[in-house]
């Protein structure tokens, strides 16, 4: 039994990332990278620790070997520590053999007995695959206030985007007074960020009843909220003002590293208040060659430039060869470019060769090109992974 604790989170952190194509053959969501030295899960879990949240469950599934490795002991996030801190929880076999997490609701029932070892009176339940920076210690204060049983974090998104997400509409009060999982037309635009806090003792209930239902997709948004509102309990909308970006596509990943290339980024990353902690490569400084150029881009450490570079990201141990241009695009770690290279518009996975004279994307085109992790790209006929914009 660990010392009681006003909040435990549990990080969801087991998804697939089936329309991030290529970049997640082998990986999972949480840890593809993002913005020059981070991994997506970094944003959360930095979250985490400048909220004072000091017990927090991961959750994993698909693909979680790197990500495992990646979190360690959480010891950048301060959750190396003996009273709560950091634990993976994998899908595992109990007796009556186990079973893959069914749904988000699923997943957190399988581990009651984790955050009943610390007798939480709040679940804060957050996911792996957004980039924002949030304190979530203020809206635990509006929940408290409120007296809700549940708290959604909502944010405004733009009609058109509306159906990707749970949608609320929400009174003047600040209750939800209704609530639709990926409506076909939404009419709300005020969009669940998939950030819950739950009053501990009502959301055991819900999961209880919900995994003897046999007709429930165990998913928050699908089935749990739903049969909140439908038994009239008090739903309570945080409403949230600051950059927050769902990257599980290729254009929003894309569009959320180009963001942080703004003059004045909506995501700060420079904020001393509010770091975003990483696990650090320790590389040598970059290096720009005589005869470079570098505007408006990001260049990490260990990176060698020989070419041109504009509005791009180049993660470590990034080398471009002279005559290169790279525009636009987002180079993933340790990606080596050839001379007289031209990449436009692109996502290029970690580790892969962009051989010398090779042309990927093209500066009059919207669509956004992927190269896959480790892929050799040569000026041979090759078929990419190329997104509809």
């Amino acid at each position: 039994m660990g010392r009681k604790k006003e909040m435990v989170a549990m990080l969801l952190a087991g998804g697939e990332g089936k329309r991030l194509g290529v970049l997640t053959k082998d990986l999972a969501k949480p840890a593809v990278y993002f913005g020059g030295k981070y991994r997506i899960i970094d944003f959360t879990l930095s979250n985490c620790a400048h909220s004072g949240i000091d017990t927090v469950g991961v959750l994993t599934q698909y693909q979680p070997l790197e990500l495992n490795r990646y979190l360690g002991i959480g010891s950048p996030w301060g959750l190396d520590r003996k009273d709560g801190g950091m634990a993976i929880l994998p899908p595992y076999v109990k007796q009556k053999g186990g079973v893959w997490y069914k749904g988000t609701a699923n997943a957190i029932y399988q581990n009651m007995a984790f955050i009943e070892r610390y007798d939480p009176t709040y679940v804060l339940v957050i996911s792996g695959d957004h980039i924002y920076k949030m304190n979530y210690d203020l809206m635990l204060q509006h929940h408290k206030k409120t007296g809700a049983d549940i708290t959604i974090a909502g944010i405004e998104v733009p009609w058109k985007e509306a159906s990707r997400f749970g949608v609320m509409h929400v009174d003047d009060e600040d209750r939800i007074t209704a609530f639709e999982e990926k409506p076909k037309t939404p009419t709300s635009n005020i969009a669940s960020m998939g950030v819950y806090i739950f009053t501990w003792s009502v959301l055991q209930k819900y999961l209880i009843y919900d995994e003897g239902s046999r007709n429930s997709s165990h998913d928050f948004g699908k089935d749990i909220i739903p049969a909140m509102m439908r038994d009239g309990l008090h739903l309570s909308a945080y409403s949230f003002r600051g950059y927050w970006k769902d990257v599980g596509t290729i254009d929003s990943l894309w569009e959320a590293n180009m963001d942080l290339l703004d003059d004045k980024p909506a995501l700060d990353l420079a904020d001393k208040d509010w770091r975003i902690y990483s696990v650090s490569p320790n590389r040598p400084a970059q290096y720009i060659a005589s005869g470079a150029s570098v505007t408006s881009s990001m260049v990490t450490e260990g990176s060698i430039v020989e070419g041109k570079v504009e509005r791009s990201v180049l993660f470590f141990g990034v080398t471009t060869g002279k005559n290169s241009i790279v525009c636009e695009s987002v180079i993933m770690p340790n990606v080596q470019i050839g001379q007289g290279a031209r990449i436009y518009r692109a996502i290029i996975g970690e580790g892969a060769v962009i051989e010398d004279g090779v042309c990927i994307g093209s500066p009059n085109d919207d669509a956004i090109t992927v190269v896959a992790v480790g892929e050799i790209v040569t000026n041979e006929p090759v078929l990419l992974e190329v997104e509809p914009s």
